[in-house]
């Protein structure tokens, strides 16, 4: 007998009513495995950072603006033509899993399975997405202010003003 639960729980419950429509802004959410504080570690946080920037993990997506805590990350995600929100997020964290095990001598998964998603509605006001995402820092103690935390970025700052 095959056991079907109705209404679905956990994970599989955050693929209900999941749609991938290009050029559709989503806020996206994932966590790490057993929600350790990977990124306490001041390498692995500088080494998931850089991997963020790799082409290869954008390709026809843009990343709009992230924040990257001890143990999740948060990132609004221009969805491309060539994507899926769930092969794009998978390969984003694929790659920085891979980037971290590597600089970590490491092995393992770095993130849980799954990740959660909004897709912004018209009405949204992206910049006030955009700052509740980088003021995650702030907001969990970590700093007085988000210029004090190193590892954010998002397309409305100038870097070359900093």
């Amino acid at each position: 007998m095959v056991d079907v639960r109705y209404p679905p729980r956990g994970k599989s419950a955050l693929r209900i009513g999941r749609t991938s429509e290009p050029g559709r802004v989503y806020l996206v959410t994932f966590v790490t495995m057993a929600r350790r504080q990977t990124f306490l570690d001041w390498n692995a946080a500088c080494t998931a950072s850089l991997a963020l920037q790799s082409k290869h993990v954008w390709r026809g997506s843009s990343l709009l603006c992230w924040v990257l805590m001890p143990d999740h990350w948060h990132g609004m995600i221009e969805l491309g033509d060539m994507d899926s929100l769930s092969s794009l997020v998978g390969r984003v964290k694929g790659t920085l899993a891979h980037a971290v095990n590597a600089a970590m001598g490491s092995r393992g998964s770095v993130w849980d399975v799954g990740f959660h998603d909004r897709a912004l509605r018209s009405e949204d006001d992206a910049l006030a997405v955009a700052r509740y995402i980088v003021l995650n820092p702030v907001r969990a103690g970590l700093v007085p202010r988000v210029g004090l935390y190193p590892f954010w970025d998002a397309v409305w700052v100038d870097q070359g003003a900093a």
